[in-house]
């Protein structure tokens, strides 16, 4: 059983940016699952299969135990956030339609960054689901290549996968809409060139909250990589933990590893899936952990 309930009837939704009364959000068929914190207890693997979750009303994790994917459901056909690494596509297909849903009826892939973790299994899900690549001009070479950008601090780390060919590109602030869902693009570059957050607002009996999927904006490299010898790059880095800061309200944070905002302890009640300060405290310790970092490269 899941630590939230499928609810069995349509959403109301508040007039407001986002999520409007006149559309009732499909919600899941009732179904009974292995709680997501309990499957993927002791296992954090990119490709470790997990349960789907829900998570606050037209808003499902279909991802796998170390990796978030997001499914964003309208009456009208569904966001899709992320797609793992390769081998995950095949079961996050499988996720969404243990849900009751049709991966055919995803209308637009996003991502959170273009690394292979999170960008891996694109490719593989745009055949699945038929759906539009959507994504920021600064993350389109890597995306298609399949090779993150020679830029970025982590090139070397990782072989090239298959790349997935961009349909859109989005700008920061741009948004997209499918009937009322609207989803708006946050440019936060730093632990990718491209990196990209997403907002929106989503409602479940009546209450409406706003949704940030924060993207990383962790300070990780390749270990010849010193940040400190890029203050080109760590320039936007310091903004963009700066803009995730500000960006309120905040009131379920959501990353796209799932450990980094407690996403799986929330989802079982651990700890509250609604907090106000989640972008504060995320971006806090973002600032901290690179202040750390430079620190640590200009001792040596």
């Amino acid at each position: 059983m899941f630590a939230r309930p499928f609810l069995t009837a349509g959403l109301a939704c508040a007039l407001i940016a986002g999520c409007t009364s006149a559309q009732t959000t499909p919600t899941a068929a009732t179904a009974k699952f292995e709680p997501i914190a309990k499957a993927c207890e002791g296992r954090d693997g990119w490709g470790d299969p997990a349960p789907p979750a829900h998570i606050y009303g037209n808003v499902y994790m279909v991802g796998t135990c170390g990796i978030v994917s997001l499914l964003i459901t309208t009456p009208k056909g569904h966001f899709l956030i992320d797609g793992a690494i390769p081998e995950a596509a095949t079961e996050i297909a499988s996720n969404i339609r243990k849900l009751g849903f049709d991966p055919t009826d995803v209308r637009y892939l996003l991502n959170s960054h273009e690394h292979v973790d999170h960008a891996g299994g694109l490719a593989g899900l745009k055949r699945i689901t038929g759906a539009k690549m959507v994504a920021r001009a600064e993350a389109k070479d890597a995306l298609e290549s399949g090779d993150v950008h020679p830029s970025d601090p982590q090139k070397g780390l990782f072989d090239p996968v298959e790349g997935v060919k961009v349909d859109q590109l989005i700008g920061d602030g741009e948004t997209l809409k499918i009937g009322n869902q609207m989803l708006t693009a946050i440019a936060t570059p730093g632990h990718s060139p491209g990196g990209t957050s997403w907002r929106w607002t989503s409602c479940e009996n009546g209450k409406c909250l706003k949704i940030v999927y924060a993207d990383s904006i962790s300070a990780v490299s390749a270990d010849e990589y010193r940040f400190s010898d890029h203050p080109e790059y760590v320039a936007p880095l310091r903004a963009t933990i700066s803009k995730v800061a500000a960006i309120q309200p905040c009131d379920i944070l959501i990353t796209p590893h799932p450990s980094a905002s407690a996403l799986f302890e929330r989802l079982a009640g651990e700890m509250p899936l609604v907090s106000p300060d989640g972008c504060a405290e995320y971006a806090a310790g973002a600032k901290t952990r690179l202040e750390n970092r430079l620190a640590k490269e200009a001792a040596k």
